[in-house]
């Protein structure tokens, strides 16, 4: 069916493109008789407006893009309803692509987003992705740009984070609380920050109680995948290290090493205690159930949202916008995989 113009609708009712134009806005210099014979035609064409001569005339598409390393993780979908919830209150549209960590992929998605003009953009870097050219080419254009979660702290844009450093010393302060002397930590990727603080949290707790940080006890992921969970508690006791601690990157992961410590009889907690990071659903439903760190997933969409809408609005009045942090709390969630002997 051929699309209905404010052409048509104007020739088939005898006045001008202008009155029609005003009508379908509620200006109150149209009469409501003409108002509403323009509204009722306009229903019966089916008749939408042209969204990107209004784009033009606005200058805003009110549409914002938002790229994530991954939907299908638990964390990045509590992310994505609280951005979205935010985003319809004020009448944008989101655009959700998935980078899958991989940094090509990440800049073919930044220029389609910069192509379509959208109004602003909220990110996840990539593992691989940091201070790069498709970044810099967000900030020179002058979009309003957020980072969370796996942010660089090289790029000057606003950033939603937690203290993943302060969190990961209490998760590993838990289990040194719990009686664990001899902690392994499962991390992530070398490059991402979140990873790195939340390594140099688990040095750091070590240190505060006096323990020796031993780089052996370290277990490097190559992605964040069960399977590498499964790998790497394989690989702790078939080394047989006397590990009684185990922190993990994220819960996916720590999920994977619970399953394989259960399918070898190992008692978890009171042979060796485990804590993940993230607070996911199926952290809550696996056996032992699994201690962990809550991370505010849709409170972060929330606030990533604000302050991407701050900037646009700031930009739009042609003022100067000063990025801003804004660092969500977090806590050790104690749950039955650390509880030694009902502690």
């Amino acid at each position: 069916m051929k699309e209905a113009t404010l052409k048509e609708i104007a020739t088939t009712l005898g006045i001008s493109i202008t009155t029609v134009s005003k009508a379908l806005k509620n200006y109150p210099d149209v009469s409501e008789k003409t108002r509403k014979a323009v509204v009722a035609l306009a229903e019966e064409l089916h008749y939408m407006p042209n969204s990107f001569a209004v784009n033009l005339r606005t200058k805003e598409s009110k549409t914002i893009g938002l790229i994530i390393p991954e939907v299908v993780h638990h964390f990045f979908s509590g992310v994505v309803n609280g951005i979205i919830a935010e985003a319809e209150k004020h009448g944008y549209l989101v655009i959700i692509l998935q980078s899958n960590e991989s940094l090509e992929l990440e800049k073919k998605q930044v220029a389609l987003l910069i192509n379509k003009r959208v109004d602003g953009i909220i990110m996840s870097l990539s593992n691989e992705s940091n201070n790069d050219a498709h970044i810099k080419e967000i900030l020179q254009k002058e979009i309003p740009f957020v980072q969370f979660d796996k942010i660089s702290k090289l790029i000057p844009s606003s950033k939603v984070i937690i203290n993943d450093q302060k969190a990961a010393m209490e998760a590993v302060q838990h289990l040194i609380d719990m009686g664990c002397k001899k902690i392994a930590h499962i991390r992530g990727l070398e490059n991402p920050q979140n990873s790195i603080d939340r390594f140099l949290g688990y040095k750091k707790a070590l240190e505060k109680n006096g323990i020796p940080f031993d780089s052996k006890l370290v277990y490097s992921c190559k992605s964040i995948t069960f399977e590498q969970g499964v790998e790497f508690a394989k690989q702790i006791l078939e080394e047989d290290k006397g590990i009684d601690g185990v922190f993990v990157i994220t819960d996916l992961v720590a999920v994977g090493v619970l399953a394989y410590f259960n399918e070898k009889g190992v008692q978890v907690p009171n042979q060796i205690a485990v804590i993940g990071f993230s607070n996911w659903l199926v952290s809550q439903v696996i056996t032992p159930k699994l201690s962990t760190v809550d991370q505010p997933s849709y409170e972060m969409g929330v606030a990533a949202f604000a302050l991407l809408l701050e900037e646009i609005l700031c930009r739009k009045e042609g003022k100067v916008f000063e990025p801003k942090i804004i660092e969500l709390k977090t806590g050790v969630i104690v749950r039955e995989s650390t509880m030694k002997n009902g502690q």
